[in-house]
């Protein structure tokens, strides 16, 4: 009787299901090498802030910039959102000049109003002449500008001025956004994101999730195996209060939220970039929003930019220094921190913003993993 005498069967000996199970065992061993490669060369990049800090933007901004950019059916994708965003925008003013009880200049645009606020805003799919003229008049009614002047009484998309400002060009026939009409778009991010794309020989994946605070719970599925925490922040909202919530200033909760993301312990390692976002909005509101007025520990002076930029830098830096404290007793390896001033919309500022975050923080991961 033939038999082998060692434990493992020489190929002579193997059935064809056994050579089968051996191979698929071979090519599973390999995938999980390849992936577990794979997982040590992409850095993961966790992007959070509250609602409407400009997460969104930022990601375009990667595409543009170390992505292929948008496609023209991409882009006339998006004209359908431009179209949506000036309705939102001419609406939202429309609905505020009854709550602020501010009059119309023109009697027409009172009919004029009537007849844009009938639209459903998610119908829309272009822009018709007639619903173009009446928004066009409109936005020239002294009473709708006050409305737009006193914005922080209710709430109004960043880019209403940008669009109803460019309304002529965007409704011409064959109208496709340019990259500043697309990165201005608004639609509030649900659920998660994420966008991969490579920088030199990084391969970088940024996750992108809701910043509503009823999206926040799925935060906590996407803290593993993070290498920075991009955290963006507006400093145009510090006179705004929150959309969920109309008595809770927008900036305090910005602070609150950061406050409390330094807490999780699975950052406590993690590198913190700051980018202190929407510095061309700041500039333009703090000329006749006067900052004291909701935060009255500012020293001033009044309506300059860079003394506010300077408070709102200093009331982030206290938070992550006070969390290092509370973190040290845990952790004996120091946090860093990198703040920064952007214009999300900014195409230049955020390329050189990016290249900054690059040097100081992803290629000191990528050595870390002994990849370079």
């Amino acid at each position: 009787m033939a038999w082998c005498c060692c434990y493992r069967k020489c190929g002579c000996c193997l059935t064809e299901n056994e050579k089968m199970a051996i191979a698929v065992d071979r090519e599973i061993s390999r995938m999980l090498r390849d992936q577990k490669k794979r997982n040590r060369q992409e850095l993961k990049l966790l992007l959070l802030g509250t609602g409407e800090s400009g997460k969104s933007t930022f990601i375009k901004q990667m595409k543009i910039i170390h992505g292929t950019g948008y496609s023209e059916d991409e882009r006339r994708a998006f004209a359908r959102l431009v179209y949506q965003n000036i309705f939102m925008s001419i609406q939202a003013m429309i609905r505020a000049m009854e709550t602020l009880q501010v009059s119309y200049t023109w009697e027409e645009n009172r009919h004029h109003g009537k007849f844009v606020n009938k639209m459903e805003v998610y119908q829309v799919v272009v822009l018709e002449k007639q619903h173009v003229e009446a928004i066009q008049s409109l936005w020239n009614d002294s009473g709708i500008r006050t409305c737009y002047e006193r914005r922080r009484e209710y709430h109004l998309l960043d880019s209403a001025n940008y669009y109803l400002s460019n309304l002529e060009r965007i409704a011409q026939d064959g109208y496709l956004p340019t990259d500043e009409d697309i990165l201005r778009t608004r639609m509030p991010t649900t659920g998660i994101n994420e966008y991969c794309f490579s920088v030199e020989k990084m391969q970088l994946r940024i996750v992108d999730v809701g910043g509503q605070k009823s999206e926040r719970r799925k935060w906590i599925h996407c803290f593993e195996n993070v290498v920075s925490l991009i955290y963006l922040a507006s400093l145009s909202e510090y006179d705004q209060c929150l959309e969920e919530n109309n008595k809770e200033n927008r900036m305090k909760e910005s602070l609150a939220l950061f406050a409390k993301i330094l807490e999780f312990p699975r950052f406590e390692e993690t590198p913190i970039i700051l980018f202190l976002n929407k510095t061309d909005l700041l500039e333009e509101k703090i000329m006749d929003s006067d900052l004291v007025s909701y935060f009255p520990e500012f020293g001033g002076p009044k309506q300059d930019t860079e003394a506010a930029k300077k408070f709102f830098m200093e009331k982030y830096r206290e938070i992550f220094l006070k969390s290092e404290i509370n973190t040290s007793i845990f952790s004996s390896k120091r946090r860093m921190f990198y703040p920064h001033y952007t214009c999300a919309t900014d195409t230049h500022n955020i390329r050189k913003v990016f290249n900054n975050v690059k040097e100081s923080v992803l290629i000191k991961s990528l050595e870390a993993f002994a990849l370079m």
